[in-house]
């Protein structure tokens, strides 16, 4: 099968790339240049500033594909220059959405949730306030454009390449050992899905010609954030590591965020219902999740040197005056 990836050399796409070539497709990526050196030498690799409408229809001016896997599209212009510039070339579409699209209104829900709305005029770039929305849009202009796509809806994705780095941070920390801070409740609702996993599924549906919607979440509705930790101890082999939890109120009063605590709701309740997706469908179709603790050792493994998030002398700071509260 001839298979198209628009991106292709960052995390997500990098492991779908590797997915569909292992798998025997014959693949072309798309993409800026700016990442891809070096791999995927047997793979056609085709260059272009997707935001660059000319470029972009000049990069796809010739050829045809059986598929076009979509990792990279924020916006929904970007999905209609895509679909301008494949001009029914492109075969089945699959496009790599986000839970951030749901407005969740009770925990548990399926694909068919209500979602938030988009925004008129779309804006011109990508917060987390207009990333929900904007990928509400790019949906919207998936099913218009293109005929049955498969759209995937991920929430936090995880593994090796993650240039985020957020689930790298907690490896790294509870490997590092000693005490911990944890942020908020042992309890509040986590989900997380290998990126490996994720490309597995994709790559798998192309064989099927599977189409519709599903959240690739992991395997578990009620998977916590202590369950996450928990986890990654055991993938570590962490033996000297001790875990306190400290509460939302005293971090969001210390001006902690989740750009210094990643993956932390800060106790936000649209947040933490967000992560409370329904798997049962993708389950149901085949998907296979690796345990978390697999996913942290591959990434301790392969760890790089964390460029953000809280420093050892911050964290012990923290803990130090939590602790000493009332003392």
């Amino acid at each position: 099968m001839r298979v198209l990836v628009v991106g292709g050399t960052k995390f997500v796409g990098r492991h779908i790339v590797a997915a569909a070539i292992e798998a025997g497709h014959d693949v072309a990526l798309l993409h800026r240049g700016r990442t891809g050196a070096g791999l995927f030498l047997d793979a056609e690799h085709r260059l272009a500033d997707r935001d660059d409408t000319a470029a972009l229809s000049a990069a796809l001016a010739d050829g045809v594909w059986d598929a076009t896997l979509d990792v990279s599209a924020y916006l929904p212009r970007q999905v209609t220059a895509l679909a301008d510039a494949l001009d029914g070339r492109g075969g089945r579409y699959v496009f790599v959405s986000t839970t951030s699209v749901y407005d969740p209104r009770t925990a548990g829900f399926t694909e068919d949730g209500r979602v938030v709305g988009e925004i008129d005029p779309e804006p011109e770039t990508v917060t987390d306030a207009t990333y929900g929305p904007l990928k509400v849009g790019c949906e919207r202009l998936a099913r218009e454009r293109f005929h049955a796509p498969l759209v995937i809806r991920p929430t936090y994705v995880i593994g090796p390449w993650d240039h985020s780095q957020r689930f790298d941070y907690w490896v790294q920390r509870i490997a590092r050992g000693g005490e911990v801070l944890a942020p908020g409740d042992a309890d509040a609702p986590m989900q997380v899905i290998d990126a490996r996993d994720l490309a597995d599924f994709v790559v798998a549906s192309l064989a099927t010609g599977r189409v519709g919607t599903f959240h690739l979440v992991g395997a578990s509705a009620t998977y916590t954030f202590g369950d996450l930790l928990d986890d990654i101890a055991t993938g570590v082999g962490a033996t000297d590591t001790t875990v306190t939890w400290v509460e939302n109120a005293f971090l969001r009063a210390a001006g902690e965020t989740a750009r210094t605590l990643p993956l932390w709701s800060a106790g936000d309740p649209v947040e933490d219902l967000a992560s409370t997706a329904d798997p049962a469908a993708s389950l149901a179709a085949g998907l296979r999740v690796r345990p978390v603790a697999d996913s942290a050792r591959d990434v301790l493994v392969g760890g790089r040197p964390l460029e953000r998030f809280m420093t050892r002398d911050r964290e012990a700071e923290l803990l130090r005056r939590y602790l000493g509260q009332g003392s």
